[in-house]
């Protein structure tokens, strides 16, 4: 249940960022201006590496500068012509089906159809009292609202109704499709009714894979598989985001990772109540069976067949924005990912 679908593509890998706000070579930090200058700069330098996928996540924070990803993809539309480009995630409850839809299909315009959608709830709360929302409602917004983008990603008129937003009465969304559909992923945490709902509706799974062992995720992936099967939808693919950092040697990484690392751990501890951050937790994350893809170009190409295999991946994408990291670190790191680590990754697979 875990193998790639029959004549499936070579294993894309893809990067993704949060516009994490960066250090200087002095220690300062950028400004979110700044910021985002750099990561239409990210994005360039991904395609010119090699890289399938350039993804950049949606968040309402001061330590991360983009709140409306589709805005700076647009850029990179235009600045870009073959890497896919789309947004890790999208935070669908506190938005408009019909708004999201609208952006991506004006993406889809200017990429000349290399957007994608990755709906998730994301990992912060911030954005329902932003936007109104009530944080009690938080399951059933997301169901909603996914069924109806489940519906509108295929351009074409829509009847639906739900509880929380007014109905469409065979609604035809503009601006039209040139494609049969926006691609959209389901990115899930970990779950099993997450999961559940992505089969449900019949859209690819996207696993968040931040902790633990990857290997954890199979019974999930299996999960997954049988319940399309049970729906009676189409075989779907499976792809996974990791955290990582490819530099010359595993050693390196560790200290180039470490200071960032720790910092952004401490910081988000003392709002969730984690313990300090320890560097023998980051060495274990990045050892053998660890989720953090991070050290030399062997090292994770190693694991990202491993667990591509395991998994029955059909991308792997890694978030290389890694709390104030440098953005010559990361750019150094994009370029190994795309030049030494994908060659790697596609001879080890045999594709």
């Amino acid at each position: 249940m875990t193998t790639q679908l029959p004549g499936a593509a070579p294993l894309e890998l893809g990067v993704e960022t949060f516009g994490d706000i960066t250090e200087d070579a002095e220690g300062k930090l950028l400004s979110h201006a700044q910021v985002i200058r750099n990561v239409v700069t990210e994005g360039q330098h991904a395609e010119a590496s090699g890289l399938d996928f350039f993804g950049i996540g949606e968040h309402h924070r001061d330590d991360y500068a983009i709140s409306a990803p589709e805005i700076v993809l647009a850029a990179l539309a235009q600045s870009t012509e073959r890497i896919n480009l789309g947004t890790a995630v999208t935070v669908l409850s506190s938005d408009d089906p019909v708004r999201v839809f609208q952006r991506f299909a004006t993406l889809q315009a200017l990429s000349n159809n290399r957007a994608e959608i990755i709906a998730g709830r994301g990992s912060f709360v911030e954005s329902f009292p932003l936007f109104g929302y009530n944080l009690n409602d938080y399951e059933e917004l997301f169901e909603e609202k996914l069924e109806l983008l489940a519906r509108l990603r295929h351009g074409t008129p829509v009847s639906w109704s739900g509880q929380l937003r007014p109905a469409l009465n065979n609604q035809q969304i503009y601006p039209f499709l040139e494609s049969s559909e926006v691609r959209t992923w389901v990115g899930v945490g970990g779950s099993p009714e997450s999961v559940i709902r992505a089969a449900r509706h019949g859209l690819p799974l996207f696993l968040a894979i931040i902790g633990g062992q990857p290997a954890a995720f199979k019974s999930l992936v299996t999960l997954y598989h049988k319940a399309l099967e049970s729906f009676g939808k189409q075989p779907q693919q499976v792809a996974a985001h990791f955290h990582g950092l490819v530099a010359q040697s595993d050693e390196e990484a560790l200290e180039l990772l470490w200071p960032h690392y720790q910092r952004t751990m401490n910081r988000l501890g003392s709002e969730r109540g984690w313990p300090a951050a320890s560097k023998m937790r980051l060495q274990a994350a990045m050892g053998r069976d660890g989720a953090m893809l991070a050290g030399s170009p062997q090292t994770v190409a190693e694991k990202i067949v491993r667990f591509s295999k395991e998994l029955g991946l059909s991308r792997v994408d890694i978030k290389y924005s890694q709390g104030t990291m440098p953005h010559e670190t990361m750019m150094h790191g994009i370029h190994l990912l795309g030049t030494e680590v994908k060659p790697l990754v596609l001879d080890m697979l045999g594709r």
